[in-house]
C-alpha cells in the first residue's frame, strides 16, 4: 500500500516537473538585458579600435618605409625605420587577435 502511493507521488512530481520544464523556454523568450549591454558595448568597442588602428597602421608603415628610402644611406635610421614597421605591424596583429577575442566572447554569449 504504501510501496503504490510513494510510486503515484513520485510519478505526479515527475509530470509535473516534466511538463513545466517545457514551458520555461517561453518565460526565456529574448535575451536578458544585460547581455544586450554587453553585445552593444562589444560592438562599439570593436568598432571604435578597428576605425582608429587601421589608419594608424597605415600610418606608421608608410612612415617607416619614406624614412627608410630617404634615410640615404644611414644605418641608425634604417634600422629605426625597420623597427617602426615591424612595431607597427606587430600592434596591427595584436588588434585583430583582440577582433577575434571578442568576437569569440560574442559568439559564446549568444
Amino acid at each position: 500500500m504504501y510501496q503504490k502511493l510513494f510510486y503515484l507521488k513520485f510519478v505526479i512530481i515527475l509530470f509535473f516537473i516534466f511538463t513545466f520544464s517545457l514551458y520555461l523556454p517561453v518565460f526565456a523568450w529574448g535575451e536578458p538585458e544585460i547581455v544586450g549591454k554587453i553585445n552593444s558595448a562589444f560592438e562599439s568597442i570593436l568598432n571604435w579600435i578597428l576605425k582608429i588602428a587601421t589608419p594608424a597602421a597605415a600610418v606608421a608603415v608608410g612612415t617607416g618605409v619614406f624614412m627608410q628610402k630617404f634615410s640615404f644611406g644611414d644605418e641608425e635610421r634604417i634600422r629605426t625605420a625597420k623597427k617602426i614597421i615591424k612595431g607597427s605591424l606587430f600592434a596591427y596583429a595584436f588588434i585583430l587577435a583582440i577582433n577575434l577575442i571578442l568576437t569569440a566572447i560574442k559568439s559564446l554569449i549568444n
